[in-house]
């Protein structure tokens, strides 16, 4: 099915020449002289070949006919990372390279979106935030305000992040998993 440029967002799959690419990243740049434009960085999924084009916002663009289905993590083991489909309770591995930077936030009975095109595994889509443990901090300093001031931490999946001064070791919060990014204390 044919869509515009503009309309491409992260985890799409799109056929260029036959070939299918995943979206990375999309961005529309909209100059105050010329053509506005679509910058889009792509990964093709038969090799990982990353690619960045260039489309006018309005140029048309294959986008490839994907199923989305939920699943649930189970496990990680040298064939790759394995989930459960909950429909049916079949199994399906993925390699790591479609799993990519997100494995660091994957946890048991996480539920997560499949795109698969013509039954072949070619994108996954985790949920926006997940909660997790403050593992360490450096100690608050004195005097600074809370609405301002930002400190490292380690989570507990090893993930490094910036959090308010008022969260110590031991708290429970909530991240982007899209940028690890902190959100709020876990209401749990």
């Amino acid at each position: 099915m044919k869509v515009i440029a503009s309309s491409l967002r992260k985890g799409n799959i799109v056929d260029i020449d036959g070939k299918l690419y995943v979206v990375l990243n999309a961005e529309s740049f909209h100059p105050g002289k010329g053509t506005p434009t679509t910058q889009v960085d792509m990964r093709r999924i038969s090799d990982g070949v990353k690619t960045a084009q260039r489309y006018k916002t309005t140029e048309q663009v294959e986008r490839a006919h994907v199923e989305d289905r939920e699943h649930q993590y189970l496990y990680q083991d040298g064939d790759g990372f394995h989930f459960m489909n909950m429909e049916n309770y079949d199994q399906v591995a993925l390699p790591a390279d479609i799993v990519g930077d997100q494995a660091a936030y994957l946890a048991p009975e996480m539920k997560v979106k499949i795109a698969l095109h013509e039954d072949v595994a070619v994108s996954i889509e985790l949920p926006q935030k997940t909660t997790l443990e403050v593992m360490e901090t450096e100690p608050s300093v004195k005097g600074q305000t809370a609405s301002s001031s930002y400190k490292p931490a380690t989570l507990s999946n090893g993930v490094r992040t910036m959090v308010p001064s008022f969260v110590g070791p031991g708290t429970r919060i909530v991240v982007m998993i899209a940028d690890g990014s902190y959100v709020e204390r876990a209401k749990d």
